[in-house]
């Protein structure tokens, strides 16, 4: 069956059209663009006007690619922006209008089980019980379990969250970095009251915070998914490039060869969600996966 999954979070609104045979999900086209829909929901409650034009140009060049590849079953998941805003009924309408399906706003506990799915299905090498962490922009999820998730649970803190809320400076002053900090670890505090993450035998990371970290701590010319897919980084290199993020200017990170150009203002939040979520858990290392929610989307869309 091809399917086709779209994943619009707080940063980024993704498309995944894929072919699911049995046990088997083949990639026909994937891709993603930086929308930033929840620029400034964290302090208005709504989303901007500017911020859903953006997102409802990416809606019609999805819709185009949909269309071309003849997907049979479309699912449109909207995460933790659009759980939160006054103005949902305008981003719905769009969406409808180029898309014709409704947005499914879920929970974020629906997200993290999606995101569960999608990881542990495309990375067979993590020892069990699992841990999986998706750093998104406005929330983290924290799953568990073995094939399927035994605990869960969403707390919004996110690397666009963090920056906007906390990180305003350029570089972040420490004082910024310190409020930041806080307010992730009285988030990590909520998670790991509902997740016994202590005792988690491994820690997969998904979501572009992760990759993108995992991209420089490996040192890489240019973004690798393969090379990024399954690598282990430990909790060191996390400190060291989480570090290093927090330390340079904008157009430092900018010049990065392996940063996106719609991660640069964000990266430093989303490294230091990652770093806290090491030192709270005593994991020694994260597990890196490029396949995430959206593949979660896509699993689910097949089995009806």
């Amino acid at each position: 069956m091809r399917v086709a999954a779209i994943d619009c979070g707080t940063n980024s609104i993704r498309l995944l059209v894929a072919d699911v045979v049995d046990d088997s999900l083949t990639d026909i086209d994937r891709r993603m663009e930086v929308v930033r829909l929840g620029e400034g929901v964290d302090r208005t409650g709504r989303f901007s006007d500017a911020a859903l034009e953006r997102t409802f140009v990416a809606c019609e060049r999805y819709a185009e690619v949909i269309e071309r590849e003849g997907a049979e079953r479309v699912r449109f998941v909207a995460t933790s922006a659009s759980r939160d805003v006054d103005n949902r009924t305008a981003f719905v309408d769009g969406v409808v209008n180029r898309l014709g399906v409704e947005p499914d706003v879920i929970t974020g506990s629906e997200e993290a089980h999606l995101s569960f799915t999608g990881a542990v299905r495309g990375l067979a090498l993590a020892d069990s019980p699992r841990l999986v962490v998706d750093i998104g922009g406005g929330s983290t999820e924290f799953v568990m379990g073995d094939r399927v998730p035994d605990h869960a649970i969403s707390v919004d803190i996110g690397c666009v969250r963090m920056t906007e809320r906390c990180l305003r400076s350029d570089p972040p002053t420490g004082e910024e970095v310190d409020a930041a900090t806080a307010d992730i670890d009285a988030a990590i505090d909520r998670a790991l009251a509902v997740v016994p993450a202590q005792e988690a035998a491994s820690l997969i990371g998904v979501a572009g915070s992760v990759t993108t970290v995992a991209a420089i701590a490996l040192d890489l010319p240019t973004y690798d998914p393969a090379r990024i897919h399954g690598s282990v980084i430990s909790a060191a290199e996390v400190e060291e490039v989480t570090a290093r993020l927090l330390a340079m200017a904008r157009t430092d990170r900018a010049a990065m060869p392996v940063m996106h150009p719609g991660r640069v203002d964000v990266i430093g939040g989303g490294a230091l969600i990652l770093r806290q979520i090491l030192r709270r858990t005593g994991q020694g290392s994260v597990i890196v996966s490029e396949h995430d929610i959206l593949d979660g989307i896509a699993w689910a869309l097949a089995s009806g």
